[in-house]
């Protein structure tokens, strides 16, 4: 049986924020990337693996093939998301 997931963020009203990172970490990364469509980034990541993601059913994909995808794009949101907290505590330790 599967689960859908709960693609809402944790802190309400974040997700123009997070579109906003998403479409800043993947442009730094070298994709061209449209601010107000920041999600369809997902279909030139997998062109440049080589996965045939399509907008629709993309059933016949693998999850091995799906999370190459994903973790592309998750794994730069979240180094980013760490250079940045880092970057904040090292100015805050200045501060003191």
């Amino acid at each position: 049986m599967s689960r859908r997931r709960n693609k809402r963020p944790a802190v309400d009203g974040a997700e123009q924020a997070l579109r906003t990172l998403k479409a800043d970490v993947m442009r730094k990364e070298g994709f061209a990337v449209d601010p107000a469509r920041p999600d369809d980034v997902k279909y030139e990541v997998a062109e440049s693996l080589g996965v045939p993601l399509s907008p629709g059913d993309n059933g016949r994909l693998t999850t091995e093939s799906v999370g190459h995808v994903g973790g592309r794009i998750g794994g730069s949101m979240v180094r980013e998301m760490i250079r940045m907290a880092q970057e904040k505590l090292s100015r805050q330790q200045g501060d003191s």
